[in-house]
C-alpha cells in the first residue's frame, strides 16, 4: 500500500480525532457569534458599527501576534501546557465576553479569545504524535475539522441565539473550552518524544527566505483578503436578512444550512479539475472571480432570493480557496520549510479577520451597508490582480521519510523526486514529489523501517 493512501495507526488515529475536537470546539467559540453578532451589537450601549467590527475582528490581532511565541514556548516546556493555557485564556475571555453589558467589555473578551492562540503548539504536538509518513493525513483531519466547525458555526449561531443569546453563546463556547482541557489530558497520548518539526513548526531562522518568497507573499495576502472579506460581508449579511429580506434571526440557519451544504457539493469537481487536471491556477483565479461576482450580486440585491443565490456563490469560492490556499503553500514552500511557511499563512489570516472587522466596521459606520460591501470588493479586486500575475503551481505533494547513510543525491536519482532536503542530526528527509510518477517501491527502500 501507498505511504500516501497508508491509515493511521491506533494511537495516530486517537490523537487525531481528540486533537481535530479540541481545534474545532475552539473554532466553535470563535464563530459561531459571527451570524448574529451584527443585530445583537444594535442593542449594546456606545456600540457603533465600528465598534461591531471591532469586536468580530480583535481576536485575529492577539491570535496573529502570539501564536508563534506559543509555539516556541511549547517547544520549551511542552506542548500540552501550553495548549492548557491558552484553551484557559480563552475561557476566560469567553466569560468576560459573556459579562460584559457593553461594547467594550466584549472587544476585551474576543482579545482574549484569540489571546489562547494554540493554533501552533497543537500542531506540534500533532506532529509528535504521527510518524513523518502519517503527518500528512493527521494534518488533513485536523484540516477538515476546521472546515466542519466553521460550517457548524454559521447554523448554531442563530439556533442557540433564538434561547440562550449571545450572552449563552460566549458561555458555552468557554464550556467547550474547559472540555476541550479534558479532552487533552484524558484522550490525548503523551507523545513519546517532542522536539521541533521543520515541516510543522515555524523556524526563525527560515523567516527571512520565506518573506522573501514571491509566490508564498501571494498566497500569505490570499488568505489575509479571504479573511478581510468574510469579515466585512458578516458585518451587514445578519442585517440584510432580516431588515431587507424579511428573515427573522432566528430563521437565518435555514438559509445557511442549505447554502453551505449545496455549496460543499458544488466545490468538489473544482477541486478535482484543480488536482488532477493540474487546473490548480485557472480554479484559483476564477474562485476570486466568484467572490467579486457574489459580493456585487449582494450589493446590487437585497430581496431574500437573491442574497441566497448570491451567498451560494460566495461560500462555493470561499470554501474552495479555503481548502485550495494551504495546498498551494505546501506546493510552492521549499520542502524543509514548509512549517515556518505555514506559520506566517496562518498570521496573515488572522491578521485578515481583524483587517476586516476593524475596515468594514469603519466602511458601514462611513457609508452603510453599501461601504462594506465596497471595501470587500475593492480588497478582492487587489487580490485578483496579484493572483492573475502568480506562477503556475507546481503539481507536487510534500514527502517525508526517516534515512540514515543516504545522500540528497541518492533520493533526487528517484523517479518522481523532485526536490530533498536532509537536515544533519534529524534523520529525516523532506521531499518534493510528483506523486503520479513515483517509484514510491525504490523510494522506500532507503527508508529507516521503524521497529
Amino acid at each position: 500500500m501507498s505511504v500516501f493512501q497508508e491509515k493511521l495507526g491506533s494511537q495516530e488515529r486517537r490523537a487525531g480525532i481528540s486533537l481535530a475536537l479540541i481545534y474545532a470546539f475552539r473554532m466553535l467559540g470563535l464563530f459561531m457569534i459571527l451570524p448574529v453578532f451584527a443585530i445583537y451589537a444594535e442593542d449594546l450601549p456606545e456600540a457603533t458599527p465600528m465598534l461591531t467590527g471591532l469586536a468580530l475582528g480583535i481576536y485575529g490581532l492577539t491570535q496573529a501576534v502570539l501564536q508563534i511565541p506559543f509555539g516556541m514556548l511549547s517547544d520549551k516546556i511542552g506542548r500540552k501546557p501550553v495548549i492548557a493555557g491558552g484553551l484557559l485564556i480563552f475561557a476566560v475571555g469567553s466569560l468576560v465576553a459573556a459579562s460584559a453589558d457593553g461594547i467594550y467589555g466584549i472587544i476585551v473578551g474576543r482579545a482574549l479569545q484569540g489571546s489562547g492562540a494554540i493554533a501552533a503548539a497543537l500542531m506540534a504536538l500533532a506532529a509528535d504524535l504521527s510518524t513523518e509518513e502519517h503527518r500528512m493525513r493527521m494534518m488533513a483531519l485536523i484540516g477538515m475539522s476546521i472546515g466542519a466547525a466553521f460550517a457548524a458555526s454559521m447554523v448554531l449561531g442563530p439556533v442557540l441565539n433564538e434561547f440562550i443569546g449571545v450572552s449563552g453563546i460566549f458561555a458555552g463556547t468557554a464550556v467547550l473550552a474547559i472540555m476541550g482541557i479534558g479532552i487533552l489530558y484524558l484522550f490525548v497520548p503523551n507523545p513519546p518524544d517532542s522536539h521541533f518539526h521543520r515541516d510543522a513548526e515555524l523556524q526563525t531562522s527560515s523567516l527571512k527566505a520565506v518573506l522573501k518568497t514571491v509566490d508564498l507573499l501571494r498566497l500569505d495576502a490570499g488568505i489575509f483578503a479571504l479573511h478581510f472579506v468574510l469579515m466585512s460581508v458578516f458585518l451587514v449579511i445578519p442585517l440584510e436578512l432580516r431588515d431587507d429580506a424579511g428573515l427573522a434571526s432566528a430563521q437565518h440557519w435555514q438559509l445557511y444550512l442549505p447554502v453551505f451544504i449545496v455549496s460543499v457539493i458544488l466545490m468538489v469537481p473544482f477541486i478535482l479539475l484543480s488536482e488532477r487536471k493540474d487546473l490548480m491556477k485557472p480554479v484559483f483565479v476564477g474562485s476570486i472571480a466568484g467572490l467579486i461576482v457574489a459580493v456585487l450580486g449582494l450589493l446590487s440585491g437585497r430581496d431574500l432570493a437573491t442574497i441566497t443565490i448570491f451567498l451560494l456563490i460566495f461560500f462555493t469560492a470561499f470554501n474552495l480557496l479555503e481548502a485550495s490556499l494551504p495546498s498551494l503553500i505546501a506546493k510552492t514552500a521549499n520542502a524543509e520549510q514548509k512549517g515556518t511557511a505555514m506559520g506566517v499563512y496562518s498570521s496573515s489570516q488572522f491578521m485578515g479577520a481583524f483587517a476586516g472587522g476593524a475596515v468594514g466596521g469603519l466602511a458601514h459606520n462611513a457609508w452603510g451597508i453599501d461601504g462594506a460591501y465596497m471595501t470587500a470588493l475593492a480588497m478582492l479586486s487587489i487580490w485578483l490582480l496579484i493572483a492573475v500575475f502568480m506562477k503556475k503551481p507546481r503539481n507536487l505533494s510534500t514527502y517525508l521519510m526517516k534515512v540514515t547513510n543516504v545522500t540528497e543525491q541518492n533520493l533526487l536519482a528517484v523517479r518522481g523526486v523532485v526536490e530533498v532536503a536532509i537536515i544533519k542530526g534529524e534523520g529525516v528527509a523532506y521531499l518534493k514529489v510528483q506523486k503520479n510518477i513515483l517509484d514510491e517501491e525504490k523510494l522506500l527502500s532507503m527508508a529507516v523501517k521503524d521497529s
